[in-house]
């Protein structure tokens, strides 16, 4: 009769502590992956029929979206080139979960193919790229 009571009495410990692992795996779960969103929709905000058939002097117009999920924080600097010219060029911070849109415009000048390159860097590296994004134009 004491074995049953002692087995009863493990069996009611060993629930309760399912119980409260349970209870505070759901009060305090656990951070999933961390990484930041960066890509481009078009000027009316959807992705896809980006502007990259353009004549000589017509302006684009993209929209480049950042969008941190990093749990923390983060100073971020995007630049972004046309031809190896500097067109855009910001540093901004952002908290966890917070989004930014940031307009683009730009105007095709030369005949021929022209990479339009967005790079995002995570402050203070300035020399490794986060993420990079381009898309090619033809110029006609």
């Amino acid at each position: 009769m004491n074995k049953d009571r002692n087995f009863s009495l493990i069996i009611i410990i060993l629930i309760a502590i399912g119980v409260l692992s349970t209870i505070y795996i759901i009060i305090n779960p656990q951070p999933s992956e961390k990484f930041t969103e960066f890509y481009v929709l078009n000027s009316e905000g959807q992705a896809g029929n980006y502007p990259v058939n353009l004549t000589t002097g017509e302006e684009g117009k993209l929209i480049m979206v950042v969008v941190n999920n990093e749990y923390q924080n983060v100073n971020y600097r995007l630049v972004a080139n046309l031809d190896n010219s500097t067109i855009y060029n910001e540093e901004f911070t952002l908290s966890n979960n917070e989004k930014k849109e940031i307009p683009l415009d730009f105007t095709a000048q030369t005949l021929g193919t022209q990479k339009l390159e967005m790079f995002l860097y995570t402050l203070p590296d300035t020399s490794n790229d986060y993420r990079y994004l381009f898309l090619e134009l033809n110029v006609s």
